[in-house]
């Protein structure tokens, strides 16, 4: 098989993660007839769940995953932590995409700013510390307000403090217990929106417009499609998102994370390539969601229509939600026009994403009202 031959329905895709970005992955191969092997550490994780097969092995444990690429016709993955010589093992096997090189790239975050500022995309001032002593240095230009992050690893908020003028160098670099540190300006922003593009094997990219995005606790709350913007904000970020996916010469979902400043100017945040939690609401909303568009172009198949069938919000279901015992679902699904996707998770935590909800709507606004009128019934 060449790099750039098709892999047709009835093919096995090996799944690197077992979260419920793969498991929305997995059904949706699923439905075009593809076989699902997945590897991960843990145990009836939600991809498992729906998987033909199920390894559970270290990330590390290099023989295992070379047996694992071995089984299937193609490999991808559903998180970005996921040790670069994993990858590496895996790519003198089988195809994985995307490439293991763009996952170095964008699973930490100084490269992956680095990588940006290269490709001379508008990113947040940022500096590097690997000490506690450093941290000094690298807060002055800042102003001494940042927000530092471990480089690497970290999602959802995790590995990041907010710094402000007072606070102890130490007690920071404690708090990260990592090294290296990236240090970034706090800059005013309107709001967080984002860009989920696919890029086939033939270079076709497809991308689904402008979303907003609301956070509470660093983790998503609520996204909204269309985002209620100038059009020439949703063009310039569409470009945006395209030139990064052909200067990764992407194959795959690629979600680019950016800042609308009060100006009407776009600061890239993160990068994360693979089917994203923004991009959810593509399921009911789309012509071809997300999850089938990473099966489209992973296999060499032409990229789906990413047209919307409707205005669409999305809100997360965390574990919150359960403390008081199971929530009422037949409330919330009260409204016809309110789909609910749970993940398989048995243990609710909080602010540990257990499922979501989505809603079409007339509008933008009645879709955003529809959604979280169903969440609060429950």
């Amino acid at each position: 098989m060449t790099s750039h031959a098709v892999i047709s329905p009835g093919a096995t895709i090996g799944v690197l993660g077992s979260g419920q970005l793969g498991r929305m992955f997995a059904l949706a191969a699923r439905a075009m007839g593809y076989r699902i092997h997945v590897l991960s550490p843990d145990p009836d994780a939600p991809t498992a769940q729906v998987a033909d097969m199920e390894v559970i092995a270290s990330y590390d444990d290099l023989e295992a995953v070379r047996r694992f690429g071995s089984g299937v016709d193609v490999v991808t993955f559903e998180f970005e932590n996921v040790p670069a010589e994993t990858t590496n093992a895996l790519q003198d096997i089988v195809p994985v995409r995307p490439d293991g090189a763009i996952l170095h790239v964008t699973q930490n975050r100084l490269r992956e700013k680095r990588w940006l500022q290269s490709q001379g995309c508008p990113v947040t001032p940022f500096t590097e510390a690997t000490s506690a002593s450093d941290l000094i240095t690298a807060l002055a230009p800042l102003g001494g307000e940042a927000i530092c992050k471990t480089a690497g690893w970290g999602y959802d908020g995790k590995g990041q403090v907010r710094v402000t003028p007072g606070m102890s160098s130490d007690d920071i670099w404690a708090a990260l217990g990592s090294s290296p540190v990236i240090c970034e300006a706090i800059v005013p922003f309107e709001r967080e929106v984002s860009v989920v593009i696919a890029r086939g094997l033939d270079g076709d990219m497809q991308d689904y417009g402008l979303f907003e995005n609301h956070h509470e606790h660093h983790i998503l709350d609520l996204t909204l499609a269309p985002a209620c913007v100038a059009v020439s904000i949703t063009d310039e970020a569409r470009q945006l998102a395209r030139q990064i996916a052909s200067a990764l010469e992407l194959v795959g979902v690629l979600c680019v994370e950016m800042f609308l400043t009060p100006d009407g100017g776009l600061l890239v945040n993160e990068l994360a390539p693979r089917p994203h939690n923004s991009g959810h609401l593509t399921i009911e909303a789309c012509q071809t969601s997300q999850f089938a568009q990473q099966v489209r172009a992973i296999c060499g198949l032409p990229l789906g229509d990413p047209g919307f069938h409707a205005p669409a919000a999305m809100a997360n279901l965390l574990g919150d939600r359960w403390e008081g015992g199971a929530p009422r679902w037949e409330a919330a699904l009260r409204d016809p026009r309110v789909s609910l996707h749970l993940y398989g998770k048995t243990e609710a935590r909080a602010g540990r994403k257990m499922g979501h909800l989505t809603a079409l709507g007339e509008s933008v606004e009645d879709a955003r009202s529809r959604v979280l009128a169903a969440r609060d019934r429950l």
